[in-house]
């Protein structure tokens, strides 16, 4: 396998610029440009320098032993002043070096998979954590780059092995009087594996939201003041407001973390009946992403308006433009005048974050589409318990199959075909 090397930080002047070079060569590719490496693991200062002696820069080379490092491979890092000149001239004479290359994206971290340095999981959790924007989603990627949902589908799969063992020794020794029933126990610890596996799928979708960021949209008539809100939410002019019904045609959406949740606010036309073509199609593109979104914002111009769709348990239901219709009682909000904005806010944050409280680990619809496999094949192995020790062997392939279905969750087996699509979202160097 050929040794490779990237610019491991970003392109660009900077402090310190790391050069990362990994695979069998890297220490003799590391001893072209000085003439001794520091001890593994241990940081040493060197004089860089190229075929012909002459001086590239003074850096810290850190060198890592095989089995030892994040790729499991044979390591040498050079921290270099942040310079693209230096950079640049080191990976120009790296590239020089017979069997060392540059690196693809994601390369470095798809050998420590194969080198089960990570699992499948951990590999997905660090790409969330290089793009985590918030705290939630940097706290959600952590858990899952140290391996707690690998550590979970150990659990269950050591219970379904338990499980498969017991009935396997019973169809072994089906011609012989066996002292013990085992389906109790069996049963057991199917019941246990596929309550904690379901609830654990059920968690995914709101997990996947904190990963990519919950859609909240603000729906009314035309006019109600939607775009003039969703400006002093965003604290800018991300939306045109005027006097004329209309005046939004398409979805806007603002990006906003609140309180370390990622959140897309959607301004979106108003609704009403119109023989306007362009405004019609902007009125149909409302009512699809308002219907998509995680949480809809009512904004209502009387208490007894009648709403275009019907609202789900959470939605939230104000009366806009509070500086017009202060007499009114319930929630208000004017975007002109900022009162009652706050408030919403709030009101939008907490209602998030108690739906977030039922996310799990398992962050991704791949995650889910793999627990549920394994839940689907744990039903036909309770039922086949049911007919009795003539269909034990049937069971027991159910089992397996279930067990299949976890190890797919951590990559041991079936993703061949997506590691090019998770690692092309890698950047080259990580």
């Amino acid at each position: 396998m050929d040794t490779i090397f990237a610019l491991a930080t970003a392109q660009g002047k900077a402090g310190v610029s790391v050069i990362r070079i990994s695979g069998a060569r890297a220490w003799d590719a590391g001893l072209v440009f000085c003439s001794n490496l520091p001890s593994s693991h241990k940081a040493g200062l060197r004089n860089l320098t190229d075929l012909s002696g002459a001086l590239i820069d003074q850096a810290l080379v850190l060198p890592f032993e095989d089995r030892k490092s994040f790729t499991g491979e044979p390591v040498v890092e050079f921290h270099l002043h942040g310079s693209t000149a230096i950079a640049s001239r080191i990976m120009e004479l790296l590239g020089g070096v017979e069997g060392v290359r540059l690196a693809e994206p994601g390369e470095f971290t798809r050998r420590a998979l194969e080198n089960g340095k990570l699992d499948l999981a951990q590999v997905e959790g660090l790409a969330d954590l290089i793009d985590a924007e918030t705290e939630a989603q940097r706290k959600q990627a952590v858990r899952v780059l140290a391996g707690d949902l690998g550590r979970t589908a150990e659990i269950w799969r050591s219970d379904l092995i338990r499980a498969a063992s017991l009935l396997e020794a019973t169809i072994d020794f089906a011609d012989e009087d066996v002292p013990v029933d085992v389906t109790p126990e069996v049963l057991e610890l199917l019941d246990r594996s596929q309550s904690a596996i379901n609830k654990e799928a059920e968690g995914v979708k709101t997990a996947e939201r904190i990963r990519t960021g919950f859609e909240v949209a603000i729906i009314g008539a035309p006019n109600i003041g939607k775009s003039t809100l969703l400006n002093a939410i965003a604290g800018r002019d991300a939306a045109i407001t005027s006097e004329y019904a209309g005046t939004t045609r398409d979805v806007i959406e603002v990006k906003l973390d609140l309180n370390g949740l990622a959140v897309t606010i959607l301004d979106t036309a108003g609704l009403r009946e119109t023989e306007d073509f362009v405004e019609k199609i902007g009125i149909d593109r409302a009512l699809q992403r308002a219907k998509a979104a995680d949480l809809r914002v009512f904004l209502k111009s009387s208490v007894n308006e009648k709403l275009p769709i019907t609202p789900q348990t959470g939605d939230i239901e104000i009366l806009g433009k509070a500086d017009l219709f202060q007499s009114q009682s319930g929630m208000t909000v004017s975007g002109k005048t900022g009162n009652g904005v706050d408030n919403l806010v709030s009101v939008i944050s907490t209602t998030l974050f108690e739906r977030s409280a039922s996310a799990g680990i398992a962050t991704r619809e791949r995650h889910r589409q793999a627990l549920l496999s394994s839940v689907q094949y744990l039903n036909a192995a309770k039922d086949g318990l049911t007919l009795g020790p003539d269909h034990y062997d049937l069971v027991a392939e159910d089992m397996r199959s279930a067990i299949r279905a976890l190890n797919s969750l951590i990559g041991h087996v079936d993703v061949e075909n997506l590691l090019d699509e998770i690692f092309s979202s890698f950047c080259l160097g990580k």
